[in-house]
């Protein structure tokens, strides 16, 4: 091989090991900043389920609490950019495939190509909230989840639409809550580089905190499945009515208390994996 050929050969290698420095720095920000809100949303609800509602439980009352602190601004900033690193991350898997045996597979890609337009979305609000620093956070999530509905109902089939959405969600939730019980993060996970004691911490957090991050999205999803067969929009719920109604049942707040609990532990697990994930 030529010294022309070898030098071109190291200058590909170098872009290759900086475009893998970049995405994995930012798939590192995205979960953290993925963190911030589970243990900001998780907070709001435990507040909800000991007397305090004066604040949504979701996205906006989370980028709300977070404005109120001091260097809310730059707090702000640094959330929507995080969680803008979560979306070129999840776009790098739609194109060039993610970690593991299957990363290039059909299913994986479509599923990064979800991940990434959620995240997109969620950038793009965070960093409109933070553009205007303060006001609604894009709305309540409740507003929000009954206007879609409203609009979905009255598209051709659109009964069929929202009950078929509303299963697909009960179905993630589920998917969600059974792969966190059985540990499949691991496969995910360095976890060779984890002291005994940390591993069972982040397994302490990653299942419960894993678990009812699923059962959460299965009630927003039956709610959105009552709402297509009763048509009425008003029967969706988003994440913060979706939390509060957990107070509503025979356990009454004390469920909320453990849901709400564990979301704070899918916080803290967040940043386990923005600290120890594969990428």
């Amino acid at each position: 091989m030529n010294t022309s050929a070898m030098a071109q050969g190291g200058r590909i290698r170098a872009r290759r090991a900086a475009r893998g420095s970049a995405i994995e720095g930012a798939a590192r920000a995205g979960l953290a900043a993925r963190g911030v809100i589970y243990l900001l949303v998780g907070a709001l609800a435990l507040q909800i389920a000991f007397g305090d509602t004066g604040e949504q439980a979701d996205r906006g009352g989370a980028l709300a609490a977070l404005a109120q602190q001091p260097f809310g601004a730059v707090l702000l900033w640094a959330l929507g950019i995080g969680l803008a690193g979560m979306a070129l991350w999840r776009l790098s898997e739609v194109l060039f495939g993610s970690v593991g045996p299957d990363g290039r597979s059909a299913r994986k890609r479509l599923l990064a190509a979800a991940r990434f337009a959620f995240y997109v979305f969620v950038a793009y609000s965070v960093l409109s909230f933070a553009a205007r620093r303060g006001g609604s956070g894009g709305g309540s999530s409740d507003r929000q989840s009954q206007d879609a509905t409203a609009r979905a109902l009255e598209m051709p089939a659109g009964q069929w639409l929202v009950g078929a959405a509303g299963i697909a969600i009960v179905v993630a939730g589920g998917w969600i809550g059974v792969r966190a019980v059985l540990r499949k993060y691991h496969d995910k996970l360095r976890l060779g580089q984890m002291s005994p004691r940390t591993r069972r911490l982040v397994d302490v957090t990653g299942m419960a905190g894993g678990a009812a991050r699923g059962l959460v999205f299965a009630v927003a999803g039956v709610f959105a499945v009552r709402a297509a067969v009763d048509y009425e929009p008003d029967r969706a719920k988003g994440l913060d009515d979706t939390l509060r109604s957990f107070a509503d049942t025979p356990l009454g707040p004390w469920l909320l208390v453990c849901v709400a609990a564990g979301l704070v532990l899918f916080g803290v697990f967040s940043f386990a994996m923005a600290r120890w994930r594969r990428v």
